[in-house]
């Protein structure tokens, strides 16, 4: 245990956020520096439980009482050792993850969870400075190659694994920059893409090839791929986004949100100087109430929206945890992320039923009108409809699986009935030597869950190729998420 005590002594804290003023200037992260002082403090405030709870929230198996206690007692390299005994990627899961953890913490029961996402990035972070991040290259090679599709966290986590245990790994990515979502999709305020880009240069010491501006299916047929590599692992992610096709949605204005973070995201980089979908002086709605749709707020205010208002179907969430979400489980509970901070309206209980345009074509208005459920469905409320001033409407309705065109038809792999790349329970799928991981045969999910997935899909490859049980497999297919 590390303060036997500190759960007593010390009250939940974390980093102060910068002033809006200040970092709506800049794409740097929102956060202020956290003294190492009051990060032990933090640290100490575990409790050790003879059931850390805090493992059944966390599907990566994350040994969170054991780096607490090391980052209390000053041993922060030990620390790092422990965190990267289960997370290829912690930087990741440590500013992107939304912590099921922390809501598992035996200590939220009846008062404030241990602050695990805060002590995790310091510890990375730490271990990056002092230099103790290092490649760890294969001891023996065993001559197969693997074939990674998509370089999104789980294909970096299948990679990095299948590299480290000898095989000859290639991770082809469609764009021009490794890192699927986390490069194009997370906006910097999020992220810092530096972060990204310091574990690429490890994973290249190790070995790992990385082919960019490859669209597989396209620029390579799916038979070339499978009779090039001794194994292929399919990490595409779940990147077909959900429209909303109602009266109006042909006007000009109204972009899914995956065609206006990627361009904001290479601005921020210095890749483009003016992003081609700007909200720069315009009334922004953003449909969807979850995190892409928070990046989509976000961006806007940097961006110099006139205004910003984010809707959401569902009604407003509870400041606590209901009887449905009973600890440990993950609750359904109001949120205010760092964008929401920044300014703009949240409403909740609202449907769109039309797009409205100008002379021009554009849109100019949404008609919403205010919805309550009933029988499973949401009904309009009479006498509520009004219109929405908007000349620039952004869906993040979330996704609805991956994109078939292209690998997948031209693979005929098997799809479960949710419409994901059905597997086996070695990630395997209906081809003999093609496995699936992440969000293309899990379904849209959390960062932590693609990660797991990478971990254990590398495990199935591994066994599928050499016929030995060396490599972590922290979860099963039929495991599903919390939230």
């Amino acid at each position: 245990m590390a303060d036997p005590k500190g759960f007593l002594t010390t009250t939940r804290e974390t980093p102060k956020s910068r002033p809006v003023d200040l970092r709506l200037m800049d794409w740097r992260e929102v956060y202020e520096d956290f003294a190492t002082t009051k990060l032990q403090k933090q640290a100490g405030r575990c409790m050790d439980c003879g059931i850390p709870f805090c493992h059944q929230g966390c599907p990566l198996g994350n040994l969170i009482p054991e780096w607490n206690t090391l980052t209390w007692r000053d041993d922060w390299r030990e620390a790092a050792e422990r965190l990267h005994a289960t997370n290829n990627f912690p930087e990741f899961t440590g500013t992107l993850c939304p912590a099921p953890c922390e809501t598992a913490c035996v200590l939220g029961i009846n008062d404030d969870p241990v602050t695990i996402k805060r002590v995790e990035i310091s510890i990375i972070d730490r271990a990056f400075e002092e230099g103790w991040v290092t490649p760890q290259e294969p001891v023996v090679k065993t001559g197969k190659s693997v074939a990674v599709v998509g370089s999104g966290p789980s294909g970096l986590a299948a990679a990095q694994q299948l590299t480290r245990a000898g095989h000859n790994v290639v991770v082809f990515e469609r764009a021009d920059k490794i890192g699927g979502l986390l490069r194009y999709g997370i906006p910097e305020f999020k992220m810092e893409k530096q972060r990204l880009d310091r574990r690429l240069d490890q994973m290249r010491a190790e070995g790992t090839e990385f082919r960019t501006s490859v669209n597989v299916g396209v620029d390579i047929t799916a038979e070339e791929l499978k009779s090039a590599y001794d194994a292929v692992v399919l990490a595409g992610g779940a990147t077909a986004w959900r429209d909303l096709p109602i009266a109006g949605r042909e006007h000009d204005g109204i972009y899914q949100a995956m065609e206006f973070l990627p361009p904001a995201n290479r601005v921020a980089a210095g890749e483009l100087e003016v992003s081609p979908i700007s909200a720069e002086g315009l009334d922004v709605v953003v449909i969807g109430g979850g995190d892409t749709g928070a990046d989509c707020v976000g961006t806007s205010h940097r961006q110099g929206a006139k205004s910003v208002t984010q809707l959401e179907i569902m009604p407003k969430p509870a400041l606590s945890r209901s009887d449905a979400h009973p600890w440990p489980t993950y609750p359904m509970i109001y949120r205010v992320s760092s964008a929401h901070e920044e300014g703009g309206e949240r409403l909740y209980s609202v449907n769109t039923q039309e797009f409205a345009a100008d002379a021009d074509g554009r849109v100019r208005a949404l008609k919403l009108v205010e919805v309550r459920s009933e029988g499973g469905k949401f009904v309009p409320v009479e006498g509520t409809e009004k219109e929405l001033p908007a000349q620039l409407v952004l869906l993040a309705m979330g996704f609805v699986g991956p994109e078939r065109e292209g690998l997948l038809e031209a693979l005929d792999v098997e799809l479960d009935p949710r419409g994901n790349v059905a597997r086996d329970k070695a990630f395997k799928t209906s081809l003999d030597n093609v496995f699936v991981a992440g969000d293309m045969g899990r379904g849209q999910s959390l960062i932590v869950w693609a990660i797991a997935e990478g971990r254990s899909a590398a495990a199935g490859v591994d066994a599928y190729l050499t016929g030995r049980d060396v490599l972590p497999s922290p979860i099963a297919p039929t495991d599903r998420p919390m939230s």
